[in-house]
């Protein structure tokens, strides 16, 4: 199992707090995640992956369905960073 931390900026947190596009995308291939808020930002989240495929995960993100899921969340893709645990 990887560990995988993505960060970047949203639109409206609420709204991406609440959205399932995240489930519908990653849970059908057996990534778990959890959602984090910036304190000091509201619109700086991040989201801590357990990615038990990298290839399926990587491939799930540039998809047309990972793209259309960043554009439904709000996500600002030009501030999208990916930490990935060694």
């Amino acid at each position: 199992m990887t560990t995988v931390i993505a960060y970047h900026e949203v639109n409206d947190s609420t709204h991406w707090l609440a959205s399932p596009k995240r489930k519908e995308l990653f849970e059908p291939l057996g990534i778990t995640h959890r959602t984090f808020l910036d304190p000091d930002n509201p619109n700086r989240v991040a989201v801590l992956f357990e990615v038990p495929d990298m290839a399926a995960f990587q491939a799930a993100i540039q998809s047309a369905d990972g793209a259309e899921a960043m554009r439904y969340d709000g996500v600002r893709p030009e501030t999208l960073v990916m930490l990935v645990g060694t």
